[in-house]
């Protein structure tokens, strides 16, 4: 039997176990127009805003893709609806996100996008494009000026198809018409992303009209913030899943982790919504938070892909359940620890507890080879930033140099069984031709680390950290992952440095992972005892959600 579509129309038909919206979906009006509107985006950022439109519906928000037409071909027959599914060892809770307004696909009419942005009922531009949507050479943050589509957009800056270019054209015409700037706020996993976004936007703007450049620099807000939930891409099982539930199709549903979290800097100088009431938290300054995700879950996050991969295990959950790896991890995040200065109400040991339990998720089937992509534009800021503040310390960072020599093993396109592994990165050609290149380890090492547009200068001519790696490389190359993780857990300790304390912290994250059941990550990751509107204790979009929900279901009623 075919099942009807998921719509405005359907909607009251939804089982009762399915949260709703207690707005009609079709009253809300566009205040944020994000970028790259992918599944992350849809299980984060509409989830944040979703519960505050019915109070304010002017804050609805339209997608733009960037590059394919598939989300705007999906939801359009679903009046801009899909479900949001967060799942667990407990099971899963369905939402259904009317917080769309529409999708528009960049590279059909960049025009339209531009005349959209400079719309001066949106008041905030949110991206996430991933980190080689900002065309920036990695290890310095620098606008890539030789990239073929920024060339392009800078020969035709009417006409743009990068995140740059869209936001300069649309930029420069609201100054025209005299509209003051929107604020731009960047949702990926960039060091300091608010400002690595000002310093490429401004760049470009440079290039076209220094003015212009004073402008974006003087009077566009570009606030950093920190993002956090587990959002694998969405399989057919989970369509099939999801439609049994829902009794409707949805052709373009989101999975996530319960667990969510987004930190914020408060400049917002055309307002924005009270993100507070669903859980973010607005600070001051948001570099320590945004640190500690990116070098804690990220980095983690990448060891345990690029690791997967070679050892042929498919899932982050099927990896950090052999025990050799989970116990190389929590080595890893000690490693990292050092380099972190968190404010008093951070607990990094229930940080990384929850992490490890968020790792074991079974529900997720979070990819490796999906975390595996654009490793050139990821490492340095999740692997290579952090081997810099150790090596400044004095301190080696062997379990980081164990994850780069994974990458670059990874690189040679063969697991440790010999299957075919797939490289997808920006900069593959390059990263093929030097492995095709070199005859060893050694030889490798030494050409990917003479590429300065991926290894910081300073990492680079660390001889400390290049024999690091080195000789993990050339154990991954001899041994495998299993050996060579079973080697450095029987003998060789990668936190060798690390205060005995924390040794005994070790044992009791490990521990963790099997205590703390379905409810570990929304227990363990409470950066701080938040309260909403009413005096609840929220932690994360969920919990928010939750605060909210009472008022929402009697809207409904």
């Amino acid at each position: 039997m075919t099942l009807p579509r998921l719509s405005r129309d359907t909607l009251a038909r939804l089982p009762d176990a399915v949260r709703r919206p207690a707005f009609d979906a079709g009253c809300i009006a566009t205040g944020i127009v994000h970028l790259g509107i992918g599944a992350f985006a849809r299980a984060h950022l509409a989830c944040y805003t979703q519960p505050l439109l019915a109070d304010d519906p002017s804050w609805g928000i339209l997608g733009v893709s960037l590059r394919s037409a598939a989300t705007r071909d999906a939801l359009a027959p679903q009046d801009w609806l899909y479900t949001c599914a967060d799942r667990d060892g407990g099971g899963e809770r369905l939402t259904a996100m009317a917080a769309l307004t529409g999708v528009l696909v960049a590279p059909e009419d960049p025009g339209a996008v531009v005349a959209r942005l400079a719309d001066p009922a949106v008041r905030i531009v949110t991206v996430s494009v991933t980190e080689k949507g900002y065309h920036r050479v990695a290890a310095q943050g620098a606008l890539d000026e030789d990239d073929v589509s920024i060339r392009h957009d800078l020969a035709h800056p009417d006409m743009p198809r990068t995140m740059p270019g869209l936001l300069v054209a649309a930029i420069r015409a609201r100054l025209g018409a005299g509209v003051p700037p929107f604020t731009v706020l960047c949702l990926d996993n960039l060091p300091e992303n608010g400002d690595s976004t000002r310093r490429v936007v401004a760049r470009f703007a440079e290039v076209i009209d220094p003015t212009l450049a004073r402008r974006v620099a003087d009077d566009v807000a570009f606030p950093n913030c920190m993002v956090d939930r587990i959002v694998p891409a969405t399989r057919d099982a989970d369509r099939q899943r999801i439609d049994a539930l829902l009794g409707v199709h949805d052709a373009w549903p989101v999975v996530c982790e319960p667990f969510s979290q987004w930190v914020i800097e408060d400049r917002f100088p055309l307002g924005r919504p009270p993100w507070e009431r669903t859980g973010a938290q607005l600070v001051d300054d948001v570099r320590p938070y945004e640190t500690m995700k990116l070098r804690l879950l990220n980095g983690s996050h990448s060891c345990i892909a690029y690791l997967g991969q070679l050892a042929g295990w498919q899932t982050v959950a099927e990896a950090i359940a052999e025990p050799a790896l989970a116990s190389f991890i929590d080595a890893l995040m000690q490693e990292v620890v050092t380099t972190l200065h968190m404010p008093a109400s951070v607990d990094l040991t229930a940080y990384r507890r929850a992490m490890l339990a968020r790792f074991a998720n079974p529900a997720l089937h979070h990819r490796t080879a999906q975390i595996a992509m654009d490793g050139s534009q990821k490492l340095p800021q999740r692997l290579f930033a952090t081997a810099q503040d150790r090596l400044a310390q004095g301190l080696g960072a062997p379990c980081i140099a164990l994850g780069v020599a994974a990458w670059l093993r990874f690189l040679h396109e063969r697991s440790d069984d010999g299957s075919v592994l797939i490289v997808d990165d920006p900069k593959k050609e390059t990263l093929l031709r030097a492995v095709r290149a070199t005859r060893n380890p050694h030889s490798l090492c030494e050409a990917i680390f003479a590429m300065p547009d991926i290894v910081p200068l300073r990492l680079a001519s660390a001889k400390r950290f290049r024999d690091e790696v080195l000789a993990r490389l050339q154990e991954l190359t001899e041994y495998g992952v299993r050996k060579t993780l079973s080697r450095i857990n029987q003998g060789e300790k990668c936190h060798d440095e690390t205060p005995n304390e924390t040794d005994r912290d070790s044992r009791a994250v490990r521990g963790g992972i099997a205590g703390d059941g379905a409810g570990g990550p929304r227990r363990g990751l409470q950066p701080a005892d938040r309260r909403d509107t009413q005096g609840r204790s929220i932690a994360c979009c969920g919990a928010g959600e939750r605060a909210l929900a009472g008022r929402e279901h009697h809207r409904r009623r």
